[in-house]
């Protein structure tokens, strides 16, 4: 064996997703490093949640280096689920999170959040191999994304004061 190959022990495929999660630690601590550190209450300052999960991530990547290169991670169980991916179904859900990004301030969160709940549940009952649905299933799920939303929507707004793109200019919608 010459001295650029692997152990056969070492799984490339996890040491490049614990490399991955330290990648994600980096580019938090790039975003927490720009947020102003002055302290608020209790001496705690806006910058400390992007910190503690910068750290978060850091301790996940380093150990899942760690444990790949110390013989793989243990207890692994065989992944279940197709061979393949099923990219229609996650054509589907891609388009409801794209759809929401790009409408929410145009139809409101309600509405975009709603309608991005009703593509992703067609696409991973389409995963799942079951119908995608017909019009009493989407009308159930648009029902449902209504019944999801707004309680967010209103609890944002009303209660924790943070502002949301409305559809009405009371707010409420």
């Amino acid at each position: 064996m010459s001295d650029m190959q692997q152990p056969a022990s070492t799984d490339v495929g996890q040491v490049a997703i614990g490399l991955g999660a330290l990648g994600v630690a980096l580019v938090l601590a790039v975003g927490a490093w720009q947020i102003p550190s002055a302290a608020g209450y209790s001496g705690v300052g806006p910058d400390f949640l992007p910190w503690l999960m910068c750290a978060a991530m850091a301790v996940c990547g380093a150990l899942l280096v760690w444990q790949a290169l110390r013989g793989g991670w243990r207890h692994v169980e065989t992944p279940s689920g197709a061979e393949r991916g099923d990219w229609r179904a996650l054509a589907w859900v891609a388009g409801g999170v794209v759809a929401n990004a790009s409408l929410i301030t145009t139809i409101g969160f309600v509405l975009s959040c709603t309608l991005c709940y009703a593509l992703a549940v067609r696409g991973l009952r389409l995963s799942e191999g079951r119908a995608g649905g017909g019009a009493r299933a989407t009308f159930i799920d648009l029902v449902t994304g209504v019944l999801i939303s707004a309680p967010v929507f209103w609890v944002f707004t009303k209660v924790l004061a943070v502002n949301l793109p409305g559809i009405s200019p009371s707010g409420w919608i």
